[in-house]
């Protein structure tokens, strides 16, 4: 059994190792083509013979108060059913729509391209939206969104009806922007503030890649989440820069081979992986990297949490590396109490078993007199957790008697290079 174990456990080191020397290109599972490969973004798209679909031809006005609507439904149909390759324009402007569902499949084989220069408001009338999403695209293979357009979901105007963090059952306000069911996208360029709930929610999708993006929200508002991704495989976000009320970035259930890579976070959550366990059958998370990553006055600064007598799934090949952090509250922190009494959980522990995590090159202060806390569950507890080079400074009040330290509960840890504070004893 013991030998059985290790081999398992040498695999999935073997697995990690991998990802990081590729840069997180093995996958899991069959992927359909990559229709980026052969694509040259600063020259193939913007000298390609395409039809430009405008939404001005379709009776949109730019005024801020006319909802355009129909006029984008209008547009996206008539480029979506193009056979050649198509592009979707949205000029300068002001353009206020309701609820909108850009869905797929089209005829081209060509990516569609959604060129948003416009700022596009959302309505605040929340009897107008039956899901919760504001922009969905759904069912497409092959899209590309561009420009320095922003998405203003004008949360401010909402926020009070969110009652999430007093009612379990509550009714989530919609996201900015969804992508379900989406195949080979890219998108680069666009700003999204103040949303309603999420910024973006990322589901059932692959090979998703998101770039230079900018995504704020007061550091009050209610569950703006900047980034979540769930049943999601092969998704890299890149050199964006992110400030919200809630996480900047969430992996949710089924996040397979993620790369985030150079994000600024703050203020807001911090990155995590989780929640997990929150429901039946929940797909593992697998073949995670974040890297080159600065977190500013964050809540949190890694993070991750699963639910309490949760069901069983499972977190693995998780490595966070080039971390800096200033002022971070909880800079390293597994929680598998989560939503629990800080002091005393009654509930029965964790079923998803976290293993194989790597925190390397964390460097930083943080306002936290316990800078590292792992808190595993009893019932399984957290598997070849490594912490190496891990220097970390206080930069809060002054302390009176209080130590700087980590503080491990059912935690395997292995510590390598310097560890400030120092290690778990």
């Amino acid at each position: 059994m013991k030998s059985a174990f290790k081999q398992a456990t040498l695999l999935t080191w073997l697995l990690l190792v991998a990802l990081v020397a590729v840069n997180a290109k093995f996958f899991v599972g069959t992927n359909p083509p990559d229709l980026f490969q052969k694509i040259n973004f600063g020259k193939d798209i913007r000298h390609r013979r395409e039809t430009v679909f405008n939404v001005l031809s379709f009776g949109a006005k730019p005024d801020g108060k006319k909802d355009n609507t129909q006029s984008f439904m209008k547009t996206w149909v008539a480029a979506c059913h193009s056979k050649g390759a198509a592009r979707v324009v949205i000029p300068g402007g002001t353009f206020l729509i309701s609820q909108i569902v850009f869905a797929g499949p089209c005829a081209s084989t060509s990516p569609i391209v959604v060129q948003i220069d416009a700022t596009l408001k959302g309505d605040i009338d929340l009897s107008n939206y039956v899901s919760n999403e504001w922009i969905l695209f759904e069912k497409i293979n092959g899209l590309i969104i561009t420009g320095r357009g922003t998405l203003d979901g004008q949360g401010d105007a909402v926020w009070k009806y969110n009652d999430c963090g007093m009612n379990p059952t509550c009714q989530k306000l919609p996201v900015n922007l969804k992508f379900n069911g989406i195949t080979n996208v890219f998108m680069k360029g666009i700003s999204s503030i103040n949303s309603k709930g999420f910024h973006m929610f990322i589901t059932n999708s692959e090979n998703v890649r998101l770039k230079k993006l900018h995504i704020t929200a007061p550091d009050d508002s209610p569950n703006t989440d900047g980034i979540h991704l769930s049943r999601s495989n092969k998704v890299k976000i890149s050199r964006s820069v992110i400030s919200t009320g809630d996480d900047c970035i969430s992996l949710g259930r089924g996040s397979m081979n993620v790369t985030i890579n150079k994000i600024t976070c703050g203020p807001g959550h911090g990155i995590s992986v989780g929640s997990l366990g929150k429901y039946e059958n929940e797909e593992d998370v697998l073949g995670v990297v974040i890297k080159n990553c600065t977190l500013i006055k964050t809540d949190n600064g890694l993070r991750i949490k699963t639910w309490p007598d949760s069901p069983p799934s499972a977190a693995s090949g998780i490595l966070f590396q080039d971390i800096n952090m200033i002022d971070v509250k909880n800079p390293i922190l597994i929680d598998q109490e989560y939503s629990c009494s800080k002091t005393n959980c009654q509930r029965p522990p964790s079923r998803v078993k976290i293993s194989d995590v790597h925190f390397i090159n964390v460097k930083g202060s943080t306002i936290s007199s316990v800078a590292v806390h792992l808190k595993c569950s009893k019932r399984f507890p957290c598997q070849n957790i490594e912490l190496f080079n891990i220097n970390l400074k206080y930069s809060g009040p002054p302390k009176k008697s209080l130590p700087f330290v980590s503080t491990c509960t059912n935690a395997k840890v292995g510590y390598r290079g310097v560890q400030f504070p120092p290690p778990c004893k």
